[in-house]
C-alpha cells in the first residue's frame, strides 16, 4: 500500500509503503532506473545493512551491467559508464567532514550522470535542489523494508506521480 502526501509550501512529494523482501527492493531500483535522467542525485539513507546497497545493484543491473555490484565503502566510488550514461555510485560512510565530498568530486558527478549516493547524511546539508531522497528502514518483517521516497524539484515530483500511478 502507497501512501502519498503532498506538501506544497515545501514543494515535495513523498511516498511510504513497504519491500516485503530483497527481491523488491531491487526492483524498485530497477522502476527508478527507468526514470528517464541523464543527472541529478538519489539519496540512500538508511543503517548499515538495511539495503542501500541492494537498491543500487538494482538500478545499476537494470542498465545491462551484468558484473557484480558491490558498495564502494573502501573506494568511496564506483563509476560504471554505459553508451548514454554515467552512474556514479557514492559511499560516505567513512568520511569525516564536508570538504572531503567536495575532494571527491561528487557535485561534478552530480552534473555529469546519475549519482547514487548512500549515507548522504556526511554531506553535511550539500544537497542540490532536484534530487531524489530514498529512506529505507527495517520493516515489521525481517525481510521487510520500510520505505520513504521524496521527490525534490518538478522534474522528480512529475517522475514520481508517472511511476507510482501507473
Amino acid at each position: 500500500m502507497k501512501e502519498i502526501a503532498f506538501d506544497m509550501s515545501k514543494s515535495e512529494l513523498e511516498y511510504n509503503f513497504t519491500l516485503e523482501d530483497e527481491a523488491a527492493t531491487l526492483k524498485l531500483g530497477s522502476d527508478i532506473a527507468a526514470i528517464p535522467a541523464s543527472n541529478g542525485m538519489i539519496a540512500l539513507f538508511g543503517d548499515l545493512g538495511i539495503g542501500k546497497t541492494v537498491f543500487a545493484r538494482g538500478f545499476i543491473h537494470s542498465l545491462e551491467y551484468a558484473d557484480e555490484v558491490v558498495s564502494p565503502t573502501f573506494s568511496l566510488l564506483q563509476l560504471y559508464e554505459f553508451a548514454k550514461i554515467k552512474v556514479y555510485h557514492y559511499d560516505l560512510y567513512r568520511i569525516n567532514s564536508p570538504d572531503e565530498i567536495i575532494e571527491l568530486g561528487i557535485f561534478d558527478a552530480i552534473n555529469d550522470g546519475i549519482t547514487l549516493v548512500e549515507w548522504p547524511e556526511r554531506m553535511d546539508n550539500y544537497f542540490p535542489k532536484n534530487r531524489l531522497d530514498i529512506y529505507l528502514s527495517q520493516g515489521l518483517m525481517d525481510a521487510s523494508r520500510a520505505v520513504k521516497i521524496i521527490g525534490h524539484g518538478e522534474f522528480w515530483e512529475t517522475q514520481l506521480r508517472n511511476l507510482f500511478t501507473k
